[in-house]
């Protein structure tokens, strides 16, 4: 019973089982594809706008033109009544309306404000986000532009008149999400829920395997060390099969998508290494819980989205009830999102992630005791 032959037990069962194989590399490398493609170009530009101008003076036209102008708008269609317009976004064939009244161009010179009218198919809320922004951008802009007109009009200057309509200027500076865009925001915590939920499936399935073994009477190589040994050449194996997939996504995948990188080598690894830790133990569990292989991976499957909206970086905390917030920390997989976001795209240091180790650290050993005794306890049934 030495520790090499435990090893290569271990390196055979794991290497024979095709579903395993395919879960842990072909679901790594799959997804880190896969998941990121509808996030490519980051934000919706040059959304199809349809015009009904029922004022066609030269203010107007200049509205029109300045919309078509912005980087979320594309004016593709000039239709003539608002019936024509809303039968040509109902059929998708523009993905926004904008209406300019009549009276348009009088109502602005003589001091009133005219109400332009808005559309957009609020199905595809980044979508709908978009065209009302670039169109309330353009109408703002014509705004300003008309209001120094009339103040020039009544003898101020052009520089006072500019100063006196912009006396605030805005000047946004993303700090942490400087793209704006879902590929900062979203692909860096889903990556890790990828490692997390995989290598989850496949230590499960290794507990899963043994399992039906037992059930169907027979007798393997891990029924005749103790149960350290195998818990440990488990663990060293699965760890040092997932470091370089770790290293593949925090690194040719951030590289390769423009994700942020702000953590050093040393932070990574430090928060890496209980986190692989705490969800192999969690999978030992898993194995042990579950009777067949192919429900771990249906259970596992079946967390992945309350694990992703109960994490903190889609809805907030504090948004999030209290019991599903602390049922979330059970998880590796919330320590681990919020520790890599902080210490990658926010820029703490390691320090201000420290609590976020310890939860890790202490997931580790909470579930390697569990682990121990439902493998113990399985052992002292078939005796």
């Amino acid at each position: 019973m030495s520790w090499g032959d435990l090893f290569k037990h271990e390196l055979k069962a794991i290497f024979s089982n095709f579903s395993l194989l395919f879960t842990v590399f072909g679901g790594v490398v799959f997804y880190s594809f896969l998941y990121p493609l509808p996030y490519i170009n980051e934000l919706p530009r040059e959304q199809r706008v349809a015009v009904v101008n029922l004022d066609h003076s030269q203010m107007s036209r200049e509205l029109i033109r300045m919309a078509d102008a912005t980087p979320q708008v594309h004016i593709t269609e000039h239709l003539g009544s608002i019936h024509a317009a809303n039968v040509a976004l109902e059929d998708r064939q523009v993905d926004g309306i904008l209406v300019i009244p009549e009276h348009f161009y009088r109502d602005v010179m003589m001091g009133t404000s005219p109400t332009l009218a808005y559309a957009g198919n609020a199905a595809l809320f980044l979508v709908y986000g978009t065209v009302v922004e670039g169109l309330n951008d353009a109408g703002n802009g014509l705004a300003i532009k008309a209001k120094i007109n009339r103040m020039m009009l009544t003898g101020d200057g052009a520089v006072e008149a500019t100063q006196h309509v912009t006396a605030m200027k805005l000047n946004m500076r993303p700090v942490f999400n400087v793209t704006m865009g879902y590929i900062n925001y979203v692909v860096p915590a889903v990556f890790v829920l990828i490692l997390h939920q995989t290598l989850l499936i496949g230590v499960g399935m290794m507990g899963a395997a043994e399992n039906e073994a037992r059930a169907a009477g027979k007798t393997g190589y891990w029924a005749q060390y103790p149960i350290w040994m195998v818990m440990t050449t488990r663990t060293v194996l699965f760890t040092l099969i997932y470091l370089p997939l770790v290293m593949y996504y925090f690194g040719f995948t951030y590289v390769y998508y423009g994700v942020n990188r702000l953590a050093s080598i040393e932070n990574l690894v430090m928060m890496t290494i209980p986190f692989l830790l705490a969800v192999i133990m969690l999978g030992m569990v898993l194995g042990q819980l579950l009777p067949r292989c192919e429900l771990v991976t249906l259970v596992v499957l079946l967390s992945s989205l309350p694990l992703v909206f109960s994490a903190g970086f889609i809805w907030p905390p504090s948004a999030i009830p209290a019991v599903i917030n602390n049922l979330a920390q059970l998880a590796p997989s919330t320590a681990a999102i919020n520790g890599f976001l902080g210490l990658n795209q926010l820029g703490a240091t390691f320090s201000q992630e420290i609590d976020r180790w310890g939860q890790l650290w202490l997931q580790f050993i909470g579930f390697m005791v569990i682990s121990y005794w439902l493998i113990r306890r399985s052992r002292q049934m078939i005796k």
